[in-house]
């Protein structure tokens, strides 16, 4: 989930409170970078910061110089200030790290510079995806095909798969924050034994493995307008996984929309049907040019559904410590909530199912 900000999209600027102004590290970074480009550094050196909305994990910030000239469009950067308590969820480090090696390989934006809570990053100019877009059967289709190249990456680091580790991880830091009585309203005491029992869904299956997303909301999506090319953004929770849990995940976050007036609200209507999840996988199988038949469409789909379950658990959990660390205007207990309750309402018709085929 981790709700983001829309990050390039302007229009969703707002002038900055002054409590949510950029740190001085930045405005000073900011001035250095100024001082290299030959359009702003007779333009003056202060940037207009504007945030951008949305902002779940980090604060996120547009900085803008003018060039000269009406005509000219204006040097623009995006400001990232990492948010309190993330450490609890990854290694900053090692996120970073993946962020320079992606931008070497040509996905996402270039790495500008850093400063001690955060970083400046290339401005991408291309339009974040919307709730809406989710439903475009012509915007699925790209965002399967980019997923499947995604998924193909050869990025450095260990090749094992995380998931289940984080979620121990991530259920040891819940019940470390939650009083006992949140640990009793999430049910955080049987937690661990509902970890291992989906755990033991998949063993003895082979799986696909590849390097996931793990956050794959369409505010995490860019899209360009005229060449309608894909970028997918924001590299904090990615790590070697089950191919089948990135599309789970990915699913379950057409639930959402962070941008409403009710941000932590999902609406599980949205889910994709039968039908939508199959052309899903059948253009994801197809895009690399490989023949997939029949069964290997229905097997991904199989273990898609059951891996949406782990991705309840894994944000669900998420939200509960997000509640104790972040002080974003988001309702993150409900949200923890709700990804719980879909968990256990649909726990034992996706499992019973499965075992009955």
């Amino acid at each position: 989930m981790a709700p983001k900000e829309s990050e390039q999209s302007p229009a969703e600027a707002a002038p900055a409170p002054a409590e949510r102004s950029i740190p001085e590290e930045a405005r000073r970074l900011l001035r250095e970078l100024a001082a290299e480009w030959e359009d702003v550094a007779g333009c003056g050196r202060e940037p207009e910061v504007v945030p951008l909305k949305g902002a779940m994990t980090n604060e996120v910030y547009q900085a803008r110089w003018p060039t000269g000239g009406e005509e000219r469009e204006p040097r623009t950067v995006l400001v990232r200030v990492y948010g309190e308590g993330v450490e609890l969820f990854f290694d900053r480090e090692d996120e970073v790290r993946t962020f320079e090696c992606m931008s070497r390989h040509g996905h996402g934006p270039r790495l500008l510079g850093r400063f001690p809570n955060g970083r400046v990053e290339e401005f991408i100019h291309a339009r974040t995806l919307s709730a809406a877009d989710l439903r475009d059967p012509e915007i699925l289709a790209i965002i399967a095909s980019k997923l499947r190249e995604f998924h193909k990456l050869d990025m450095p680091g260990p090749k094992s798969v995380l998931i289940w580790k984080r979620l121990r991880n991530w259920l040891k830091t819940a019940k470390n924050l939650c009083s006992s009585d949140e640990a009793k309203e999430f049910c955080l005491d049987s937690m661990e034994e509902e970890i291992t029992a989906l755990e033991n869904e998949f063993s003895g299956e082979r799986e696909c493995i590849g390097f996931c997303h793990n956050d794959l909301q369409y505010g995490n999506i860019m899209i360009d307008e005229e060449t309608k090319l894909l970028t997918i953004i924001d590299y904090e929770y990615a790590s070697f996984n089950p191919v089948a849990y990135d599309i789970a995940n990915h699913f379950c976050e057409m639930a959402a929309d962070y941008h409403s007036e009710k941000p932590h609200v999902l609406d599980y209507t949205k889910y994709p049907d039968t039908d939508e999840r199959k052309q899903f996988v059948q253009t994801y199988l197809s895009s690399s040019g490989e023949e997939s038949d029949a069964e290997e469409v229905e097997n991904l789909i199989k273990s898609i559904e059951k891996y949406t379950l782990a991705s309840h658990l894994v944000w669900g959990l998420w939200g509960i410590i997000s509640e104790h660390v972040n002080d974003i205007d988001f309702d993150y207990k409900e949200y923890a909530r709700q990804r719980f309750e879909q968990y256990w309402l649909k726990k034992t018709t996706i499992l019973t199912a499965q075992t009955a085929e």
